[in-house]
């Protein structure tokens, strides 16, 4: 049998029933259980020894069963917070009603919480990136925390294969069209993959599109521009205002994010050791869903045996072979 008792009571139902059965004084009785004479007293006067209920039996409240029904109402259908609601209850309903009591209404009845009430948007589906051949590279700057060894911070050029998920990086001083430009040759170097398509966004190192006086198309003059015609490449660039359309490496982005969060640095190079033995695990060694729990050192291997006239060299499943 479960026994819910009060949390600050002295007594179980069974002493108290020793209690109203006993003889002896009030006095006696108190300082041999602990408690006051009062407390004695009432459960000499009690037949059941159980607490009883301690909800108020009638609520205190100075709305009518009326007047709530249409506070209630107005909840729902106007979804008014709780202050203005207030407000048009003591104008039209009842001007004595309390901020806490309206919100004890509103409890009660099930409209307490008004985001609960607000219809849900629809949750917006991320559709699967286009299948492509490899060589559509996409690449970005990341951010890097400044380490007490150093005097600025520097940047994370990240470069990853649509198709096959490998990733390329380096750490630069800048992000500077030079810096850009560096690390588009020494990525087009280190790629096994004939890179065909780059897709960057609008930063100044890769691109002198501008949009101060409203969106225009790049000149195709900028330095990185000009490498990437060099190396026949189609530089493609996002959406303004629009990161999602380069998600992948923004997907990359947010692992070598959550690397930086998780690990403490004692140095510039510790930080840059730490990023670059990341990146050789994740092409070497973590399967990705996407693509079908291969590796993307194994999933351009596959892709190198069947097509490799999109490949200018043979890449290998070994750290550090494919630069």
């Amino acid at each position: 049998m479960s026994m819910a008792l009060h949390k600050n009571a002295r007594t179980t139902p069974a002493v108290r029933a020793e209690i109203a059965a006993s003889s002896q004084t009030a006095s006696v009785l108190a300082q041999r259980y602990g408690i006051t004479e009062q407390t004695v007293y009432k459960w000499k006067k009690r037949e059941v020894f159980v607490d009883r209920c301690h909800t108020a039996h009638r609520l205190q409240t100075v709305l009518t069963p009326a007047q709530e029904t249409v506070v209630v109402h107005l909840r729902r259908t106007l979804l008014l917070p709780l202050d203005d609601l207030l407000a048009v209850t003591r104008e039209f309903l009842c001007p004595d009603v309390s901020r806490s009591g309206l919100d004890r209404c509103l409890r009660r009845h099930g409209v307490g919480n008004l985001d609960a009430l607000k219809p849900r948007e629809p949750t917006v589906t991320h559709q699967a990136f286009k299948s492509y051949e490899p060589g559509y590279v996409h690449m970005d700057v990341k951010y890097l925390p400044q380490m007490r060894d150093e005097s600025r911070r520097r940047y994370l050029f990240v470069a990853i294969d649509r198709a096959t998920r490998w990733v390329f990086v380096q750490l630069k001083a800048n992000k500077t069209a030079a810096s850009a430009q560096a690390f588009l040759k020494t990525l087009h170097k280190a790629c096994p993959i004939r890179i065909n398509k780059l897709l960057t966004d609008n930063g100044k190192e890769f691109t002198d599109r501008l949009f101060a006086s409203g969106e225009r198309q790049a000149s195709g003059n900028h330095e990185f521009d000009q490498l990437c015609q060099a190396l026949d490449i189609e530089h493609r660039l996002t959406k303004p205002r629009t990161p999602r359309t380069n998600g992948m490496v923004e997907r990359f982005n947010g692992r070598i994010a959550d690397v930086l969060k998780t690990h403490r640095f004692d140095s510039r190079e510790d930080m840059e050791q730490t990023l670059l033995r990341y990146v050789a695990l994740y092409n070497h060694q973590l399967p990705q869903s996407a693509l079908g729990s291969k590796t993307p050192m194994q999933a351009m291997k596959e892709w190198h045996q069947q097509h490799p006239h999109l490949f200018h060299k043979r890449p290998y499943d070994r750290p550090g072979c494919d630069r």
